[in-house]
């Protein structure tokens, strides 16, 4: 059975920091690449960023580079996504999805329909 694991959420005040972890099971995990989507009330999931299955390539959504770092340990079938100095607008359901690692058009990345298999979900809170 595939499950991925989202954990690392919570409620915290602008200009914080969160650390979200995504632990994946029932696969290969070296072999799929991992994207963080996000999704507000009302809203479709927005890909926020996207690694590839052994690292070497990173992908964040043009509005959140340089707030935003993603990373993988395989070792340890968990990929991180790191978000500094929290806005508001960051609040909503942060979400894991992997699909295996094949050749697809660079733009794909953050099309939900690109990925297979779907963790439940980390609720991230940001006010004062």
């Amino acid at each position: 059975q595939v499950q991925l694991v989202e954990s690392g959420g919570g409620s915290v005040q602008p200009g914080g920091s969160l650390l979200l972890s995504c632990a994946g099971s029932g696969i290969t995990f070296r072999s799929y690449a991992i994207c963080w989507f996000r999704q507000v009330p009302g809203q479709g999931r927005e890909g926020v960023s996207y690694i590839r299955s052994n690292g070497d390539r990173t992908n964040y959504a043009d509005s959140l580079k340089g707030r935003f770092t993603i990373s993988r340990n395989n070792a340890e079938n968990t990929v991180y996504l790191r978000i500094d100095n929290l806005k508001p607008d960051d609040t909503g359901i942060y979400y894991c999805a992997a699909r295996q690692d094949e050749p697809m058009d660079s733009s794909d990345w953050s099309r939900w329909y690109r990925y297979t298999y779907w963790g439940q979900g980390t609720q991230v809170t940001v006010s004062s």
